[in-house]
């Protein structure tokens, strides 16, 4: 990337490209990431359940415009998260990027783990639902919502739209074995992007969710790609850079559709 680039990314002129540089190599650079997330407002509320939880909101140049909550991989809610938010600011889009970790965030696998683990299901619950009513109110929202979520939040993103059901839902190789009765209250369709190789998110999950969205009603549409876990993640060994892109193509498209 020349520093013409860099430096043009710093002075605002774009997040998603910049003199054709794709999303993945801001989201890979550490300085282009921080450099975007910090166009980003912090935002903080106490939720519905009396918790005390903030996040990262970017907000779109025309309104009134649908809003999209983003939920943080394992590693917590960073800059790479944020980056995103920014690039779908850029598109038309309030962003909110949630924190179901209080703060908290890693780079080290054992530590995301044990934060991962210690996440408490019912305050995780709460904070998201309460995040999508406090954007119900927000003046600019077009009352259009959706959900997008990557490993850890990939599962959550799916949890979210069953608690609080939005207009489109994507699951990025998350947790999606949940029955067919907890499934009919989603509202809007889901996407998913789950990889062959995924020792975790597996063909035999991903089966069993789909027979349960059809048996529930609710119109799914999964993508497999000839990858593994994490694969649109480009600071990670697995990165796929043509899987990552098509993916990201594709979540633009479902969100354009539905929101």
């Amino acid at each position: 990337m020349s520093e013409l680039a860099r430096r043009q990314l710093l002075t605002g002129l774009a997040v998603s490209t910049v003199a054709g540089v794709p999303l993945a190599a801001i989201l890979a650079d550490p300085r282009l990431a921080r450099a975007a997330a910090a166009g980003l407002e912090d935002v903080s509320i106490t939720t519905a359940g009396g918790h005390a939880v903030k996040a990262a909101l970017a907000v779109p140049a025309r309104t009134p415009a649908p809003a999209i909550v983003l939920v943080h991989e394992w590693w917590g809610l960073n800059d790479q998260i944020k980056s995103v938010a920014a690039a779908l600011a850029k598109e038309g889009y309030f962003a909110l990027a949630v924190d179901l970790y209080g703060g908290q965030m890693t780079d080290q696998p054992d530590q995301a783990r044990s934060l991962m683990q210690a996440v408490d299901a019912a305050v995780a619950t709460d904070t998201l639902v309460s995040w999508v009513d406090w954007l119900r109110r927000r003046d600019g929202v077009n009352g259009k919502f959706g959900s997008v979520g990557w490993c850890f939040g990939g599962g959550w993103s799916l949890e979210a739209s069953i608690a609080t059901p939005v207009d489109a839902t994507v699951v990025y190789y998350g947790r999606v074995n949940q029955p067919a009765a907890r499934l009919k209250s989603l509202k809007g369709p889901v996407l998913g992007h789950f990889a062959s190789r995924d020792q975790w998110i597996n063909q035999e999950m991903v089966g069993g969710f789909e027979k349960a969205m059809a048996e529930a009603g609710k119109k799914l549409t999964a993508h497999w790609y000839e990858a593994d876990h994490a694969f649109a993640n480009p600071t990670q060994a697995r990165y796929d850079e043509a899987d990552a892109r098509l993916a990201w193509e594709r979540t633009q498209a479902f969100f354009k559709a539905n929101l």
